[in-house]
């Protein structure tokens, strides 16, 4: 057995970092000491002093007080391209901030990444149809945008590598990243709960409660029981994935015993759900508190504030570009990882009516 080699917090935090460089995962200029120290739950003095270690390295070029430090990678002899397929959840996917900074540095990184002609809700999340987009596409890899458990468990059976960016992925062999909703989603609905809420509304797609509640969802029921609080079918509304459906949900869900808060899954929902109630005379948060569970630029001109859950894309597009890097390079890597993610309070909740 060979000599325990024991690297201090300064040493581990370049190492991890000089990892990252190296694969890839990082180009054009590093995150700053707050980001980075956030991400990595180590204290500022510790990553400075990293980052420090990989300037005498010349992996960093320190470019001034207020500016970021420019990354200088060692020139390399061969580096593999990787056409990467990337299938989105629904059209408006397309146009996300974390997808198209996924695409440009992967495209930075050598690699070709492009989207795919039809999304996963197009295509009904049904694996037959699936199959026929997969075979009409030559990838070399797939990144897959909250897929089912079904859609990931068949993709994690083909012989082109693919990665599961949010989804069912739990329990499924496939590499994997996304925000820890579950830890963000107990704070919010403690925050609820705190405040008197007992009638507590989860609105969530057709497609994501196909195969029952989801490990978040399941993480809010566990609260509200652990409170005291019964839960069913009254706290998952079940209701098709259209407009008019949504709407007719809502309506009957507020005909006779109303929720004193709900719960929303995306922001485009949350707006539609807010615009209905407030058209009905039902507003936030005086009749009802809402909370929606992802971010959107959109919620920096509500008023009042959106109540919302929030995290960093730039460690999830890391991920995936490394995860491509190994893949590129024959390793194989079924790493599934979360990503910090905290509940930010907001005007729309209040105390229960």
């Amino acid at each position: 057995m060979g000599n325990l080699i024991i690297l201090s917090a300064v040493e581990q935090v370049a190492e991890h970092l000089r990892g990252e460089l190296l694969r890839g995962s990082l180009s054009g200029a590093m995150p700053g000491v707050n980001p980075l120290a956030e991400e990595l739950g180590v204290n500022h003095k510790t990553v400075r002093a990293a980052l420090r270690q990989l300037e005498e390295e010349g992996l960093l070029v320190d470019q001034g007080r207020g500016l970021q430090r420019r990354i200088v990678l060692p020139e390399k002899s061969s580096q593999p391209t990787l056409r990467v397929a990337i299938l989105p959840y629904d059209p408006g996917t397309r146009s996300k901030d974390y997808l198209i900074n996924l695409r440009h540095i992967l495209e930075e990184a050598g690699h070709v990444a492009s989207f795919t002609s039809k999304t996963l809700i197009e295509l009904n999340m049904k694996v037959p149809r699936i199959k026929r987009l997969v075979e009409e596409n030559e990838a070399d890899a797939w990144v897959v945008v909250a897929g089912s458990r079904e859609v990931l468990q068949w993709f994690s059976k083909q012989p082109v590598p693919s990665f599961a960016l949010f989804g069912r992925r739990g329990s499924v062999r496939i590499a994997g990243v996304g925000p820890d909703h579950v830890k963000a989603g107990r704070v919010a609905v403690q925050r609820l709960l705190a405040l008197g809420h007992q009638r507590i509304a989860l609105l969530v797609r057709e497609s994501n409660r196909a195969t029952g509640p989801g490990q978040a969802e399941r993480a809010v029921f566990e609260e509200m029981e652990a409170y005291g609080v019964p839960t069913g079918s009254y706290n998952l509304p079940e209701w098709k994935d259209s407009p008019e459906d949504f709407y007719r949900m809502l309506d009957e869900l507020f005909r006779v015993t109303p929720p004193t808060a709900m719960i929303i899954d995306e922001p485009f929902l949350f707006h539609a759900a807010k615009d209905h109630l407030a058209r009905r005379g039902i507003l936030a948060p005086e009749q009802v508190s809402l909370i929606c569970l992802d971010a959107d630029p959109t919620f920096a001109w509500s008023q009042p504030s959106i109540a919302h859950l929030v995290w960093d894309s730039r460690p999830v597009v890391r991920r995936i570009v490394g995860w491509a890097n190994d893949v590129a390079h024959g390793k194989e890597d079924l790493r599934q990882t979360l990503t910090k993610m905290k509940f930010v309070d907001g005007g729309t909740v209040g105390a229960a009516p």
